[in-house]
């Protein structure tokens, strides 16, 4: 599965690098996606000089060195030391500030690629049921978690508690994650058949963000058998 998705993002970012010189990507942070990255990091066709890389989403009040930031989490997967990665800044003084500077940095030229998964409770980035706006004009948000994300980061090892996981955080908005040109989304595991019966079968309502990449015309979901349990019944 990850190494599927791989194949294809790579073949989008030297597509996009061939056509004009560079290739701008989004890029989630969380253990369902490492084997994607792995293989993007391993991958020698892959000239990340010319990447311009983007994460979707940061807890506020952690530093881009904490174990649980993001912005670390894909600096340790990726060779983005060779890229130009613009990392959101969860320790930001004035996060207001920060959220717009982030949305200049992405708004500046276009998305070739994002690569991205589902949340537990169908969240995509942190655009939680609770919230998600599918006409937001925004293109990043600080928002507050729902206690089901806050969970799942548990479930994923990222925290030991609940309790230690931050209840804010800056994320990319729905309309900036659906103007990238090609999605790639890659979701494993049992705690995920839920949200992708939802996704592909469900109305298409903010009660499960990720039921509008139904309406992106360049968007694939890998799956593995687990997370794909419960689509016996579905066309």
């Amino acid at each position: 599965m990850g190494a599927a998705a791989a194949r294809q993002a790579s073949e989008r970012i030297r597509e996009a690098i061939d056509v004009r010189g560079i290739a701008r990507v989004i890029f989630a942070s969380a253990p369902s996606q490492d084997e994607l990255l792995t293989s993007l990091a391993g991958d020698p066709a892959i000239d990340w000089h010319r990447v311009v890389a983007f994460h979707m989403d940061e807890y506020l009040g952690l530093s881009g060195q904490h174990p649980a930031s993001f912005a670390r989490f894909l600096r340790e997967r990726l060779p983005l030391e060779n890229a130009a990665f613009h990392a959101l800044r969860g320790d930001a003084q004035d996060p207001e500030a920060e959220r717009r500077r982030y949305a200049d940095l992405l708004t500046s030229g276009p998305i070739d690629l994002c690569c991205l998964g589902i949340g537990e409770n169908g969240h995509i980035a942190f655009n939680e049921p609770s919230m998600a706006d599918f006409g937001d004009g925004e293109s990043v948000r600080i928002v507050e978690l729902d206690l089901a994300s806050r969970e799942q980061q548990v479930h994923d090892g990222c925290f030991d508690d609940v309790a230690s996981v931050p209840a804010r955080a800056l994320t990319l908005t729905i309309p900036a994650l659906l103007r990238s040109d090609t999605l790639v989304c890659v979701v494993p595991g049992p705690a995920k058949a839920g949200a992708v019966r939802l996704t592909l079968a469900g109305p298409v309502e903010p009660s499960c963000p990720a039921s509008v990449l139904r309406t992106h015309g360049r968007g694939t979901l890998h799956l593995d058998a687990a997370a794909a349990a419960l689509l016996g019944d579905v066309d």
